[in-house]
């Protein structure tokens, strides 16, 4: 079968310090636990930044610069910067950090929508930070805002102005209705990665018929102009990847999607994960893309013209 392309997602904006003694936040934690990552097998790291000093996910060039260095003279995967940073956060900050940076690729969320994260609150009553209960609780009141002009702004200028490509985050159907929209527009050019994102409460949810009908309403709107890949948030992580695999798509897996690596127990690191999928995907048959064939198959332009 084909080569598969591992992406690990190291830290994101989601899952709070409380949560996991083994979520990265500082730049030691991002850049080790991301050049683990890479050794266990990972092709891309999809890469958000944290203050060390809070956990609060933040969008601060100064945070990116304190672990993307390290991490592009350790290893040589594709380094892919989210434009999504946290739904709270404005567009202009989210995208402060990979204007500067001009990375080789970076995610972009295809649609505004509810993004519930308070069923995470469970049973906790104590908290590392005095921000993480209220950022949970509040979220019964967040839109994530990805409007369409939103979208063009950073078609525009992460894509044409900088050479990126793209990870397209889509959490529910209608998001690749509005990918065909800007392919139609001559804004998204093939092949393109579509990233199917399962699982958050306000998107589709992590059931494998769902995954058919994305896959198979992705076919009629793109052809064989576009790879997927596909991450489920939460305790579907492993078998929606394996369903995946088997359909032929890629995989997300990190600890930005799951904290755990089985039923109750928390995940040590984000290699760990990286290391259980490929164990997966290999009994399908599938080999490991290397970070430089994961390049060639999405049209990247190369380590060499990062600013970092």
């Amino acid at each position: 079968m084909s080569k598969i392309i591992v992406t690990c997602a190291i830290t994101g904006s989601i899952h709070t310090p409380s949560m996991s003694p083994h979520l990265p936040v500082t730049a030691d934690e991002i850049a080790g636990q991301a050049i683990g990552a890479a050794k266990a097998g990972a092709a891309i790291l999809h890469l958000h930044a944290r203050d060390p000093a809070s956990g609060r996910p933040s969008a601060a060039l100064a945070h990116y610069l304190g672990f993307l260095p390290r991490i592009r003279a350790a290893c040589d995967a594709v380094v892919n910067l989210t434009t999504g940073g946290s739904a709270i956060m404005t567009l202009d900050d989210r995208l402060a950090a990979p204007l500067a940076l001009c990375p080789e690729m970076c995610s972009l969320n295809m649609g505004s929508m509810n993004f519930a994260l308070y069923p995470m609150l469970g049973r906790r009553t104590e908290w590392l930070h005095d921000w993480e209960e209220p950022f949970l609780r509040n979220s019964d009141d967040l839109v994530f805002k990805n409007t369409p002009r939103d979208i063009e702004g950073v078609l525009r200028r992460m894509g044409e102005e900088r050479g990126a490509r793209f990870e397209f985050e889509c959490y529910d159907v209608g998001h690749l209705y509005m990918l065909r929209h800007f392919a139609d527009r001559g804004l998204v050019r093939a092949p393109v990665f579509i990233q199917f994102v399962m699982g958050v409460l306000g998107g589709i949810a992590a059931e494998p018929e769902h995954l058919e009908h994305l896959k198979a309403t992705a076919d009629r709107l793109f052809g064989d102009d576009y790879l997927f890949s596909v991450l489920a948030a939460g305790r579907q992580q492993m078998s929606i990847a394996e369903k995946a695999a088997a359909m032929g798509g890629h995989v997300r897996v990190g600890l930005e999607d799951n904290l755990y690596i089985a039923k109750g127990q928390l995940a040590r690191s984000n290699a760990e994960q990286v290391e259980k999928v490929r164990g997966i995907v290999e009994a399908l048959g599938r080999t490991l893309a290397t970070p430089a064939e994961a390049r060639a198959m999405l049209g990247l332009k190369g380590p060499e013209a990062v600013g970092f």
